[in-house]
C-alpha cells in the first residue's frame, strides 16, 4: 500500500499549518481544537519550515516552564522534518517513523506540501491490508 492510498481513507483531508511567529499557546489551542497531534510550520512561501508536535510543547514546558507558551513556535519546532512522497510504501513510512521516534510526516508532491500522514493512519492501513491478505489466503485454502 502506498501513501496516496492511505490518504484516501483519511477522515479529515488537508494539512493544519501555523506561521513561524504563532505563539506556542496559540498552537496548543489549535491542536486541542482540532484534536490533532501536530502542526506543520510554514511561512509565506508555503514551504515546510518545521513541525510542532504535542511532544515538542511538553518537552519545552518541562525545560523552560510555562513561559514557553508566549514564545513563537519557530523557537521550539522540530526543524529537521522527515517527509515522504505519495508513492512511498506504508512499510517504508512506518519504518522511518519508528526509527526516528516521531508520529507525523508531511507528504510532499512536486515540491508542495499536500498532506500529513500519522502513524495511526499508516497502522490502520497496514491492518486493513493484512486483513485482506488473510481473507484471500483463507479463501484459497477453503477453495473459494
Amino acid at each position: 500500500m502506498q501513501v496516496h492510498q492511505i490518504l484516501q481513507s483519511k477522515l479529515v483531508p488537508g494539512v493544519a499549518t501555523v506561521m513561524p511567529d504563532t505563539t506556542v499557546a496559540q498552537a496548543a489551542a489549535e491542536l486541542a481544537a482540532r484534536r490533532i497531534g501536530s502542526l506543520v510550520v510554514s511561512g509565506e512561501t508555503g514551504a515546510v519550515e518545521g513541525i510542532l508536535s504535542e511532544r515538542d510543547i511538553v518537552r519545552e514546558i518541562g525545560r523552560q516552564g510555562p513561559d514557553v507558551l508566549g514564545q513563537p513556535v519557530e523557537r521550539i519546532m522540530t526543524r529537521e522534518v522527515q517527509t515522504c512522497a505519495l508513492t512511498d510504501s506504508a512499510h517504508e513510512v512506518l519504518s522511518r517513523m519508528t526509527e526516528g521516534r516521531f508520529r507525523h510526516m508531511p507528504v510532499i508532491d512536486k515540491g508542495r506540501l499536500v498532506a500529513l500522514v500519522s502513524i495511526g493512519d499508516v497502522v490502520k492501513a497496514r491492518l486493513s491490508e493484512l486483513s485482506m491478505e488473510k481473507d484471500a489466503l483463507e479463501g484459497m485454502i477453503m477453495g473459494f
